[in-house]
C-alpha cells in the first residue's frame, strides 16, 4: 500500500478541479507509475485477445458484413455514452438507407460517428503520423462543425452528473489559454507517434494517450466521441488489427461509471495503474466478444447458405446471402443497384427466405425492408 501512494505522489494531480488544469503534465509519464506485474499480466492478456480477433477477421471472405455491422454497433454504443440513444430497428433503418443526412435525431448522430471512423480509417491509409488535422476531421464529422480547437473565452467545465447536491458542478475543469491547448496536443501527437523516443507497447500508449486527450479536451464538444475513435484507429495505425472493428465503447458503457471514475483517479490521485488496467481489459473483453461475433455470424451465414443451396432453386445463393449480411436490414433495390438480380426476382426470393423464417419483412413509413433475424440477434446479444 505504501509503494502505491508513493506512486501516486509520483504524478502531479490537479489542485482545483474548478480551476483550469494548465499544469497537466505532459507525456511521458514516469515508468513507476504504471509498471507493474498485474499490468503486463493484464497487457498480455490483451494483446492475446486483439491477436485472435485478428486472426479470425481475416478468414471472413466478406469483409463488408463485419465491418458494417460491427462499426455501426460501436458507433451506437460510444454515443450510448454520452446519453444518445437509438433502437435498433431505427439505427439499422437509417442506416439501410446508406447516408446519415437523410436520418434524423439519435440515429443521425450515431451514423455521423460511424461515418467519422472510416474517415478517418482512410486518412490515416496514406499517413506515417497521426497530426492535429486527423483530430480536427474526425471532430468535425462527429458533431458537423467547421470549428476547430476551443478559444479561451470557451468556458468549458465537466459538469458532475446526477441528481444530488453536487450535480452540475465542476467535476473537472480543462486547460485553457492562448495556445495552451495546442502546445499540449503537439505534446500528445509527438509521443503517440514517435516510437523510438518512447518505446512502449502500443496498447498501454493507447490507454495513455486516451486519458491525455480527454484531459485535454481539445474542442467544445464530442471529445470522448472523437477519442474513442482515436483509440480503434491507433490500434490499427499500428498494425494490431487491419480494420476498425474492434467493440471497445460497448465494455466503456457497461462500465461506464468506472470510465470516469478512472479519468477522475488520474487527475485527482495520480492513480494511472487503476486506469490503465481498466482500458487493458477493455481491450480483452472487447476483442473476444467481437471474436465470438464473428464466429456466431459466420457460422449463421454458412448455416443459411447452405439452407438456400438444399431447399430452395435460388440462383447465386452466394451472392444472395453476402448481401443480406452486409447489414441487418436489407431492401430491394440492394439486389437490383448491383445488378444481382431484376427487381421481381429479388422480391421473390427474400420473400422465399421470409416463408423459411430467416428473414422478416417490415413496413416502416411506407418501404419495405428484410430483417436477416439472425444477424440481428448476434449483434445484439
Amino acid at each position: 500500500m505504501f509503494n502505491i501512494k508513493t506512486n501516486y505522489m509520483a504524478y502531479p494531480i490537479n489542485p482545483d478541479r474548478n480551476l483550469p488544469w494548465n499544469d497537466l503534465p505532459g507525456l511521458p509519464i514516469e515508468d513507476n507509475l504504471y509498471k507493474a506485474v498485474e499490468v503486463y499480466e493484464a497487457l498480455a492478456n490483451a494483446k492475446g485477445a486483439l491477436g485472435r480477433l485478428q486472426g479470425r477477421s481475416i478468414a471472413i471472405p466478406n469483409q463488408g458484413l463485419l465491418i458494417n455491422s460491427i462499426s455501426l454497433q460501436e458507433a451506437k454504443a460510444s454515443s450510448a455514452i454520452e446519453n444518445i440513444f437509438t433502437t435498433d430497428d431505427e439505427l439499422y433503418k437509417a442506416f439501410s438507407e446508406q447516408k446519415s443526412e437523410r436520418a434524423e435525431g439519435a440515429p443521425k448522430e450515431i451514423l455521423r460517428y460511424r461515418e467519422a471512423l472510416w474517415l478517418g480509417h482512410d486518412y490515416l491509409k496514406d499517413k506515417v503520423r497521426f497530426d492535429e488535422q486527423y483530430f480536427k476531421m474526425i471532430y468535425r464529422q462527429v458533431n458537423q462543425t467547421t470549428d476547430g480547437i476551443r478559444p479561451p473565452t470557451a468556458q468549458i467545465y465537466i459538469k458532475q452528473g446526477g441528481s444530488g447536491p453536487n450535480a452540475g458542478k465542476p467535476a473537472y475543469t480543462p486547460p485553457r489559454g492562448k495556445g495552451i491547448i495546442e502546445t499540449k496536443l503537439t505534446n500528445l501527437l509527438n509521443y503517440m507517434n514517435d516510437d523510438n523516443a518512447w518505446q512502449i507497447d502500443p496498447v498501454l500508449k493507447m490507454a495513455i494517450g486516451h486519458f491525455q486527450f480527454e484531459a485535454i479536451h481539445p474542442f467544445r464538444d464530442g471529445n470522448g466521441r472523437t477519442g474513442r475513435i482515436f483509440n480503434i484507429h491507433y490500434l490499427t495505425h499500428k498494425g494490431l488489427l487491419d480494420y476498425p472493428i474492434l467493440f471497445l465503447s460497448k465494455y466503456i458503457m457497461d462500465h461506464k461509471d468506472d470510465y470516469y471514475n478512472g479519468l477522475m483517479g488520474v487527475s485527482q490521485r495520480g492513480d494511472w495503474k487503476t486506469w490503465i488496467l481498466y482500458m487493458l481489459k477493455a481491450v480483452e473483453v472487447t476483442a473476444n466478444l467481437t471474436y465470438h461475433k464473428i464466429n456466431d455470424i459466420i457460422a449463421a451465414k454458412d448455416a443459411i447458405q447452405q439452407a438456400i443451396i438444399s431447399d430452395t432453386n435460388i440462383n447465386r445463393p452466394e451472392s444472395l446471402v453476402n448481401v443480406i449480411f452486409t447489414q441487418p436490414f436489407t431492401r430491394v433495390k440492394y439486389f437490383t443497384e448491383q445488378r444481382l438480380y431484376a427487381e421481381n426476382t429479388a422480391k421473390k426470393y427474400l420473400n422465399q427466405l421470409v416463408d423459411m423464417s430467416i428473414l422478416e419483412r417490415r413496413t416502416i413509413q411506407g418501404n419495405h425492408y428484410y430483417l436477416n433475424l439472425e444477424l440481428y440477434r448476434i449483434l445484439g446479444e
